[in-house]
């Protein structure tokens, strides 16, 4: 039985029918040869399209596998364009297949497959070319292509057809899959294949195409090769394509500079690629001026130093607060202290890092924005820690002795305690430091932090070891990043941290805040985009961009120069846009982690209040990570929201009960904000209602939240208050006339846990209940009655308990029941997988 005779309409039929036995007295494989190099197109295309299930019939016979395998080679060199499609379609299936159910899987798909995909890709076909790239694609992906095959014979195929004299149309393909493929590729084949042929493609001055697409995937280069050839190789290119003649290529190169930023130094961040930045903030073209707003506070993001900043990202993307820093930011414990001076050390010392400049100027980072006075109001203390951590990038010697002086001085037991480090050894080592730097007086970093230390000098040399008053009367010193470089005089002895805030603020109004932390025109340039002009000559959506990115600006200046972007942060919170303020709402918990508890206070928590008083678009995004948010708080703050969490029942829409299935789960997070008394009181009532919704979703989320709450009571102590819930819940849901009311009760016997209150009390108040409905009429809630008892209650009561006799009654009733779930679930295996009866309710 052939193809011959069908048409189009043969797609239900088995593929593989033409194996069968037939009239012509052919082997099986005789017959897959017979249709694969038929004459008729649609035979070929048949054989193409189901050669997956042609191997799976021939896998076990080795000889007969081979000799598949060399029909698919001779196949894919059909004169059809649509059958070497087609063919090319199964590749990346048989391979998996190959890989899955064949122990010599390299070997055949390296001789056999891999040479059918490199050569289509420069088949003269296009649908051909584009099905062979997309294979590829999936193969890297999935890990089927050896290193050894790409760098023989995938490689050398994409250089030829991206070498100068190619076809446009085959090299501009090329160039696009050379992008592709090398986030996929290890950074030694990246480096030595691809990086040289991919910086004169970055040159082609005849193909705009071809640099339009360089600039676009610029930034995955640099990611993979690393920061040394980044600097050295491509950023001369970036520079040119960052002033490229068309207005698309340097879109482009805005839209990936924080990827080119990541894989570059501190210096040349700040040196170099800000000043570029800045032109094309500046372009010409609104819509490279569009992508570069869009990008810059990405790129400030970069500038972020976790030491300085007190914050660092989990593997889970969670931001979270470095130990080294209490609730207040005013005072840093010695041990964190130098823990982190070692961490640079160590980093800065090894052999195999590969960022070690970037390491050195980040320790340097961090003694200004961190390590120094930013937070400090008590009288100077010892900084030879921090002194260590500087003179390490200059002596090796140095740094071990300055380490073996730490060791000794941290176990001092006091970390505040003046008398400890006297003032000339702390002026001494000031001067040393200072000497070391001065070789390099020519870089602006170190210039700054030459000030900053000259300052610390002065204030060193008036404290005085005879100086018995009280602590209130110590030095307190001004925070460096915010001192400007034209400064020559430190702030009076007599001068408290109050004084020093309210001047380091009014030098920010005038001269420029955070300097050495970002450079000043890109913090200009941030702000500015809430100025309404910038929606008209920019972008319409530029405030909401600046919303997006208004925590990663945060967080890299951070919390001491939260005043610059206050004003910023209270403009956008009032946008007319709702999208402006939605933006805001999703991630002000993030920025309260990033500010603290006294600033998220102070100013955060009446934005907050304003959102809960928003559109329900806006409400979502508070309400998404309200405990998040409330966590942040302190206790007396955070009960004031016990009052405002009935308003979230209340929106715009009652249809929207995703809304209330929010708020349900949100409400099970935020029970151990709380004393059981205002669990109680507030988030009961809210509970009871929710178990009353129109909407199931929303009434299984609440059922679970009963149940934290009970179990809030019992474990609190609260027997009293849970009894009276337990009551409560009997009347509501138990006695309920609506079977749904009735099914909740037992869903919530169900799931109630044999922690919450002892089994004693449970046979007492919750099962007689529970017994009761194994008769109702509805089977629903007979079949939840079932497995509750059979997979909850019988599994947690002891044997001989007064209520044994009266449940093993009801569990054998119910095995007999008329309706098949109910004796299902009445007659399941504890220990096998729970079914899931979620539909049921």
């Amino acid at each position: 039985v052939g193809f011959d005779d069908y048409g189009s309409e043969c797609d239900g039929i088995r593929i593989t029918a033409f194996l069968d036995a037939g009239q012509d007295n052919l082997t099986p494989l005789g017959r897959l040869e017979k249709y694969a190099f038929s004459e008729n197109v649609f035979n070929r295309q048949i054989v193409a399209r189901g050669l997956l299930d042609v191997l799976r019939e021939f896998s076990d016979n080795e000889n007969d596998f081979i000799s598949v395998m060399e029909t698919v080679a001779r196949m894919s060199e059909d004169g059809e364009p649509t059958v070497r499609a087609e063919l090319m379609e199964q590749v990346p299936n048989i391979a998996m297949f190959l890989h899955e159910s064949r122990p010599n899987f390299p070997a055949a798909f390296s001789r056999y497959l891999v040479p059918i995909v490199v050569r289509y890709l420069t088949d003269p076909n296009n649908q051909v070319r584009k099905t062979s790239q997309a294979a590829l694609l999936v193969l890297l992906e999935q890990g089927l292509i050896s290193k050894a095959d790409m760098e023989t014979k995938v490689c050398p195929v994409l250089l030829d057809l991206t070498e100068p004299s190619s076809d446009d149309d085959y090299k501009i393909e090329a160039v696009s899959m050379m992008c592709k493929v090398v986030t996929m590729l290890s950074k030694d084949t990246v480096e030595h294949l691809l990086l040289p042929r991919f910086c004169d493609l970055c040159s082609d001055a005849r193909l705009f195409q071809v640099r339009k697409v360089c600039a676009a995937n610029f930034g995955e280069f640099c990611s993979i090769v690393g920061q040394e050839a980044t600097e050295k190789l491509l950023m001369p290119k970036f520079f040119d394509l960052c002033s490229d003649s068309l207005w698309g290529i340097r879109k482009a190169c805005a839209e990936c500079f924080m990827m080119v930023s990541n894989s570059t130094s501190p210096e040349v961040r700040r040196a170099k690629l800000s000043p570029l930045f800045i032109s094309l903030i500046s372009d010409q073209s609104r819509w490279v001026r569009q992508a570069a707003f869009q990008s810059l506070g990405r790129f400030i993001s970069t500038f972020a130093n976790p030491c300085s900043t007190g914050l660092h990202f989990r593997g889970d993307g969670a931001l979270l607060e470095v130990p080294s820093f209490d609730d207040n930011y005013t005072s840093v414990p010695r041990e964190m202290r130098g823990g982190f001076t070692r961490t640079f050390s160590n980093s800065n010392a090894s052999p195999t890092t590969t960022n070690n400049a970037r390491n050195t100027k980040d320790t340097e980072q961090t003694d200004e924005n961190f390590n120094s006075f930013n937070y400090w109001r008590s009288p100077l203390p010892d900084i030879s820690g921090e002194l260590e951590m500087l003179n390490s990038e200059e002596s090796e010697e140095v740094m071990e002795q300055k380490e073996t002086k730490e060791e000794e001085e941290e176990e001092e037991p006091d970390f505040h305690d003046s008398k400890s480090s006297p003032a000339k050894a702390t002026s001494d080592q000031i001067q040393k430091v200072l000497d070391c730097l001065q070789p390099h007086i020519d870089d602006p970093d170190v210039q700054a932090q030459v000030q900053v230390l000259s300052a610390a000098l002065k204030a060193a040399q008036l404290d005085s070891p005879d100086d018995d008053g009280p602590e209130d009367d110590g030095l307190t010193e001004p925070e460096p990043e915010e001192q400007p470089e034209d400064a020559i005089e430190s702030p009076s002895v007599e001068s408290n941290s109050v004084e020093v805030q309210s001047e380091s603020e009014e030098r920010d109004a005038d001269g420029g805040p955070g300097r050495n932390v970002i450079p000043q025109q890109l913090l200009d340039q941030y702000l500015s985009m809430t100025d309404p002009a910038r929606a008209q000559t920019v972008d319409t959506e530029i405030a909401k961009h600046c919303a997006f990115s208004l925590p990663g600006v945060a967080l890299t200046l951070g919390r001491q120069n939260w005043h610059c972007l206050k004003d910023t942060y209270e403009t956008l919170a009032t946008d007319v846009q709702w999208k402006v303020r939605r933006t805001l709402a999703f991630s002000i918990h993030e920025l309260a982690v990033i500010l603290g508890d006294q600033l998220t206070a102070a100013d955060l928590v009446p934005i907050f209040n304003g959102f809960l008083k928003d559109l329900d678009e806006v409400r979502i995004g508070v309400l998404k990570h309200l405990y998040d948010f409330l966590k942040l708080l302190h206790a007396d703050k955070r009960r004031e929201y016990l009052y405002q969490l009935q308003e979230f029942m209340v929106t715009d829409n009652s249809r929207n009960w995703r809304f209330r299935y929010e708020l349900a789960e949100q409400l099970i997070l935020i029970i151990e904000l709380y004393s059981h008394y205002d669990v109680y009181d507030y988030l009961r009532q809210i509970a009871l209602t929710l178990c009353s919704d129109k909407v199931s979703e929303v009434r299984w989320i609440s059922y679970k939240l009963v149940v934290e709450i009970l179990q809030k009571l019992y474990a609190c102590g609260a027997d009293d208050l849970g009894l009276n819930f337990i009551n409560e819940l009997t009347v509501r849901f138990c006695h309920c006339p609506k079977w749904v009311g009735r099914q909740a009760f037992a869903f919530i016997c169900q799931v109630f846990e044999e922690d919450c209150m002892p089994m004693e009390q449970f046979g007492q108040h919750l099962l007689p209940s529970l017994l009761s409905l194994s008769s109702d009429p509805v089977a629903n809630v007979r079949v939840l009655v079932a497995k509750a008892l059979r997979q909850s209650v019988m599994e947690k009561g002891e044997p001989g308990c007064a209520f044994s006799d009266e449940l093993e009654e009801t569990v054998m009733a119910l095995q007999s029941d008329k309706d098949r779930d109910v004796r299902f679930f009445a007659s399941l295996d504890p220990n096998k997988s729970l079914m899931d009866t979620a539909p049921l309710i």
